[in-house]
């Protein structure tokens, strides 16, 4: 029998700054990704492969929200402070509850505030967070070697 696997957006909960955001738009409405490969690789002249780590984790968060959404106040007061005082700095935690696996940054920051259009139609607001840090974390563990739940 085939395993049916239900995802649910409502189920995707983003908290900034201990705030639940809220109001996205239609369509992609997280993106999280960091801004580098976790692994160099170099091949020899005789096919020997290595690899290096980089170990740069930072990234980028992009929301995409209503217009009307009430956490584009919530972004936008964290840039507004990072403006009058530097002092913009926040976390922020990813969870899909359908899933075991959530992404946090413990060093966030508004990188460039939402386009405002203004028209006839609603249009949607698309936040872009710079992160000092991307960090992918699940409930198993690895012990001795082996993935345990």
């Amino acid at each position: 029998m085939a395993t049916t696997v239900d995802y649910d957006p409502k189920k995707v909960v983003l908290i900034v700054d201990g705030v639940p955001i809220e109001g996205y738009a239609d369509g992609t409405f997280i993106s999280v990704e960091r801004d580098e490969n976790s692994w160099t690789k170099q091949i020899g002249a005789d096919g020997t492969i290595a690899r290096g780590r980089t170990r740069n984790i930072s990234g980028k968060l992009t929301i995409t929200l209503m217009q009307t959404s009430e956490s584009n106040s919530v972004l936008e007061s964290r840039m507004i402070a990072d403006d009058a005082t530097n002092q913009g700095y926040f976390a922020w935690t990813l969870v899909n509850q359908d899933y075991k696996g959530l992404v946090q940054s413990t060093s966030a920051w508004v990188m460039k505030p939402a386009t405002l259009e203004y028209g006839r139609e609603l249009n949607d607001r698309t936040w872009e967070i710079d992160c000092g840090d991307v960090i992918y974390l699940n409930a198993f563990s690895v012990e001795d070697g082996e993935v345990v739940e």
